[in-house]
């Protein structure tokens, strides 16, 4: 089969879309025929790997995987052959003290599908049986393909972690990625005022469209968290999202409300930054780490998007063999939602 992998670490220039041996389900997994894979930046990440990451190489990554059942592993019961079916993108590998308490991801058996497991950038992944669910009459692979990663993790991150509340106030800092275009929706949906921030007239229209109450352009005011803080009275916002790092989270200490929370699922412009730990203690501010969910949390949010009050972002659809243009233009930020691979 051909996958879009690569053989070492490297930048862009190290994806290759290759030959690769079909994979072959074992006892309680089946095989999924790939029609749609959606890209995420953790794909990035796992690509230009870090410390202690070893992977089986070639690797290729892919953890948002929609397709049809092509086989059946020992003792798999309940799926048929070409059933149209998604993928859980976690999967977790023991029993532990944190998923007895439903905290999946948070134990060290929890992995990402493509992260250290070969992912869905192929033709075929072996998944566990227990981590698909059916794809409704209606919806297509590459809509449901851009869904599970950025549903189940903005879920968690503001509903679980950050505990957001009906009438709370939440900035978005930028409101194009994959997980934030949906959290701007579920925090919408959960009855927040939403602020989002984004750096083209495009993007602040499609953040409207969503849902946003109020869009700032970073490019044109960046010194956003001033205007935004003027803007609620010299308050400031309930919850921030931000999932940039390096270049946004001084500004978030600034533009939260006392008392208020940063919730962190993601670093796009670099992992390492400064905090003014004097903002932390003078406003008691929290920061929350977020990463995943658990299998009930995304059977939760997707019960919301199969209903039709959460809809999935699709900025363009390419086919894999042109997945390092696809790479190229996530890895600019170009995209609003998602971008998906077909083989």
């Amino acid at each position: 089969m051909k996958a879009l992998c690569f053989h070492e670490h490297g930048e862009l220039d190290v994806l290759h879309c290759d030959d690769v041996p079909d994979p072959e389900p074992g006892p309680g997994q089946v095989l999924v025929r790939v029609r749609a894979c959606a890209l995420n930046h953790l794909d990035v990440w796992v690509r230009r790997g870090w410390p202690g990451l070893k992977l089986e190489m070639p690797h290729w990554t892919g953890a948002d995987v929609a397709g049809e059942v092509a086989a059946l592993g020992e003792g798999v019961a309940g799926w048929e052959v070409d059933q149209r079916v998604l993928v859980e993108p976690g999967i977790c590998t023991c029993e532990d003290e944190f998923t007895r308490r439903g905290e999946h991801s948070l134990s060290p058996g929890y992995s990402v599908l493509g992260e250290d497991i070969r992912g869905g950038q192929a033709e075929y992944v072996a998944v566990p049986a227990a981590g698909l669910m059916p794809i409704p009459e209606g919806w297509d692979f590459c809509q449901a393909a851009a869904l599970p990663l950025v549903s189940l993790t903005a879920w968690r991150m503001l509903i679980h972690r950050a505990g957001l509340r009906a009438g709370e106030s939440v900035l978005v800092i930028g409101a194009g990625g994959g997980v934030n275009s949906m959290a701007i929706q579920i925090a919408k949906l959960a009855g927040a005022t939403v602020y989002a921030l984004t750096s083209t007239e495009k993007k602040i229209e499609m953040a409207y469209e969503l849902g946003a109450d109020v869009v700032l352009n970073y490019r044109e005011d960046p010194q956003w968290s001033k205007t935004l803080y003027k803007m609620t009275g010299r308050r400031g916002v309930d919850v921030v999202v931000d999932n940039v790092g390096q270049a946004t989270l001084a500004q978030s200490l600034r533009a939260v409300a006392r008392g208020g929370r940063i919730v962190i699922v993601g670093n796009t412009s670099g992992p390492r930054t400064e905090i003014d730990v004097r903002f932390i203690f003078g406003k008691q501010i929290s920061i929350i780490g977020s990463t995943m969910g658990t299998p009930q949390d995304l059977r939760d949010v997707m019960a919301l998007i199969w209903a039709g009050k959460l809809r999935p972002v699709v900025d363009r659809v390419v086919p894999l063999s042109e997945g390092r243009a696809a790479f190229e233009a996530l890895e600019r930020g170009e995209q609003f939602g998602k971008i998906v691979l077909v083989p």
